[in-house]
């Protein structure tokens, strides 16, 4: 970044935030007040970070973790790369499949989509923090009995969401079930069991949650 552009106060993401909203006026996609209010979420006095890694500190799993990590970072990488937390899986990174589904101050959220500067000073909990082998979560349990899982990369996201979608809903009705996990995908085809952990309507000998 040139020194105009550090004294201006202009960010990178300024940038490209005013030059998609350019393109996208430019294309008749966007009329000119929604450009101007793309323009105007810079005016909120955001701080400028970057490109060099900065120092955050956050919560993991009922642990203060401080380190460096450079902005581009995701919550994901900083999570397994930094911090060796590997419950979140990486598999599509690209938002689409849950894998990677973590709950940031209780609201589950995609680790992939998601910068690790981000969730500097909130609280995140990965599979790990819910419960151990020895002492397994409620969710984890009925997950095994009812055989919810086979090649374990979708699991731990799929646990997570669970859990939330739980505590949001003790007894969730069949919309509540599908709005909360509807966007964790198995690839190995484990709903019947998964359904069976939530006890969705017309699930019978199933040892679920609740």
């Amino acid at each position: 970044m040139s020194d105009d552009a550090k004294g201006s106060g202009l960010s990178r993401r300024s940038f490209l935030r005013g030059g998609a909203a350019g393109t996208a006026l430019a294309a008749g996609l966007l009329p000119e007040d929604a450009a101007a209010a793309v323009a105007a979420t810079d005016a909120e006095g955001a701080p400028t970070v970057g490109p060099g890694a900065v120092e955050i500190e956050l919560e993991v799993n009922g642990v203060a973790r401080r380190l460096e990590v450079e902005p581009r970072v995701t919550l994901l990488d900083g999570l397994r790369d930094r911090l060796d937390v590997t419950g979140p899986k990486r598999v599509c990174d690209r938002g689409t499949c849950g894998a990677c589904t973590v709950l940031e101050d209780g609201r589950p959220i995609y680790a992939c989509c998601r910068l690790m500067i981000e969730s500097a000073g909130r609280s995140i909990k990965t599979v790990e923090g819910l419960g151990s082998p020895d002492a397994m979560h409620e969710v984890q349990q009925a997950f095994v009995d009812n055989d919810a899982q086979q090649c374990g990369y979708c699991t731990p996201g799929f646990v997570v969401a669970t859990v939330a979608l739980l505590a949001r809903s003790p007894a969730p009705t069949e919309q509540e079930v599908e709005a909360g996990l509807g966007g964790n995908f198995c690839r190995c085809g484990t709903y019947k069991g998964i359904r069976a952990v939530v006890g969705g309507p017309g699930e019978s000998g199933g040892d679920g949650v609740g």
